[in-house]
């Protein structure tokens, strides 16, 4: 299935559609990385270096902070045999070199203790850096639920982007961009579970109707010392929400707090529309409120929802 546009103006910095009738190179003694899934395409007219390998730093901006150990040694034991096919891309950063792409090369050649790796350097600013990183991990789906929803984060907060804006950068959906969003508001240990792969997304998605952090905690913890599955979690949430309302102040009036099936329908709107969505409900009553930011949102609400604005 074809991959949506990437970020404009990234061609350049990819480097543009290989020359044709040119062979590459042929790999050096030490030799490249028996290519992990194929990173940013390299034009053959651009020069490969050799650099030292402690001259290389990792790149600040880089979204994907896990790399699993028993994967670094598999490529480690394919660049023994094979060497690096697949340059490094890297940056000018005085005195050393920082990486746009190549992190896991980079780490394998660590631990074969090379002194030399082959690199391609290029000019590049900091939201291309960004940008580059984050498709190429989101395309090959390297990165964990968490880390893909700090970079889209990372994206649009330093960038000032709108939600759309990173969206499209990285040739996904709004609706896909606002629900891994939506994972940041989950307790620090929770998020930790979930990049740990203890905790899946869809138990995370019920656990968000859980107002306060140790609430989130209490039921993530249940979930992975139990196995419960989502709708078993449903159950859970919604004990947890009720004994939150029994706490409260019985002069405030009945609140409209949805049980663990109204919120897993929140959800789904919030999944299908790609907005912030809010369902009130008791006793066959209560409110739909779906929130939009923008005109052009509105429209977009609109068209998803088979209505004409005429």
């Amino acid at each position: 299935m074809p991959k949506p546009a990437l970020g404009r103006g990234l061609g350049a910095l990819l480097g543009g559609p290989p020359a044709i009738g040119k062979p590459p190179p042929p790999a050096s003694a030490l030799g490249a990385a028996l290519a992990p899934p194929p990173g940013p395409a390299v034009d053959s007219r651009e020069r490969v270096q050799r650099v030292p390998l402690d001259r290389i730093r990792p790149c600040p901006l880089q979204p994907r902070k896990d790399f699993a150990p028993e994967a670094l040694r598999e490529l480690a034991d394919s660049i023994r045999e094979r060497g690096i096919v697949q340059p490094l891309i890297v940056r000018e950063r005085d005195p050393h070199l920082e990486l746009i792409a190549g992190e896991r090369r980079w780490r394998a050649a660590q631990l074969l203790g090379l002194s030399e790796v082959p690199v391609i350097v290029r000019e590049a600013d900091d939201r291309a850096v960004l940008e580059l990183a984050l498709i190429e991990n989101l395309q090959r789906e390297n990165l964990n639920a968490i880390e893909e929803a700090h970079g889209y984060a990372q994206l649009i907060g330093q960038f000032q982007l709108k939600q759309e804006e990173a969206a499209a950068k990285v040739g996904k959906s709004r609706a896909v961009v606002a629900n891994a969003l939506r994972l940041l508001k989950l307790a620090p240990q929770v998020q930790d579970y979930i990049r740990a792969g203890r905790l899946s997304v869809g138990h995370a998605k019920v656990i968000l109707g859980l107002a306060t952090g140790p609430q989130q905690q209490i039921a993530a913890e249940r979930v992975i010392k139990e196995g419960l599955n989502v709708r078993q979690t449903e159950g859970l949430v919604a004990r947890l929400q009720a004994r939150g309302t029994g706490a409260a102040k019985s002069g405030a009036g009945t609140p409209l707090t949805p049980d663990a099936h109204v919120t897993h329908l929140e959800n789904k709107l919030r999944e299908r529309l790609g907005t912030k969505v809010h369902l009130r409900y008791s006793q066959g009553k209560g409110a739909l409120e779906i929130s939009f930011f923008s005109d052009d949102e509105l429209e977009r609400l609109l068209q998803i929802l088979g209505i004409s604005a005429d």
